[in-house]
């Protein structure tokens, strides 16, 4: 397929995409590479999948965004449960770069808990968001879910002045 603007009709003369498994197939072939009914897209070694249409490479959570709500999104597609390679609809939204930020899951290398935002502190556990305090605990699972349930309403308050 040569360069032509994607739109959702062409997305869906090329590929079916499956939401509630994520996985998109090819419904027509572009080159002799690919077969009708290939799974498509490759996985890159940042966790993403992409998929060549319209002479160019594009995430494949954008292509599930167009092909299900028609039109690629302004904004940026958050992977709700973090895996990068999970494009079933339900675990996809649309926010603000800042929203999406909340989702670096990874603790720094030197955390003794190695769990994000959850240091241990003189035989129990400091939870803390965004550099606020949010509390002392006996294990590192009551330290994690309250930051858990403080990112969630931090994410919550976000959302809604996008929305309002």
């Amino acid at each position: 397929m040569s360069k032509q603007i994607l739109s959702q009709e062409l997305l869906k003369e090329f590929l079916d995409y499956n939401q509630e498994t994520g996985i998109f197939t090819w419904l027509k072939s572009n080159s002799n590479r690919i077969k009708v009914g290939d799974v498509a897209g490759t996985k890159h070694s940042y966790g993403y999948i992409v998929i060549g249409i319209c002479g160019k490479p594009e995430k494949a959570h954008r292509l599930a965004w167009l092909y299900v709500y028609g039109y690629l999104p302004k904004k940026q597609i958050d992977h709700i449960n973090e895996i990068k390679h999970d494009n079933r609809i339900c675990n996809l939204r649309e926010v603000t770069n800042q929203v999406n930020m909340l989702n670096k899951s990874k603790a720094q290398s030197n955390s003794s808990t190695k769990i994000r935002g959850v240091y241990s502190y003189k035989n129990k556990f400091c939870a803390k968001f965004r550099q606020k305090h949010i509390g002392i605990f006996d294990t590192v699972e009551e330290a994690e879910i309250a930051r858990l349930r403080e990112k969630e309403r931090y994410a919550s308050r976000l959302l809604w002045c996008v929305h309002n």
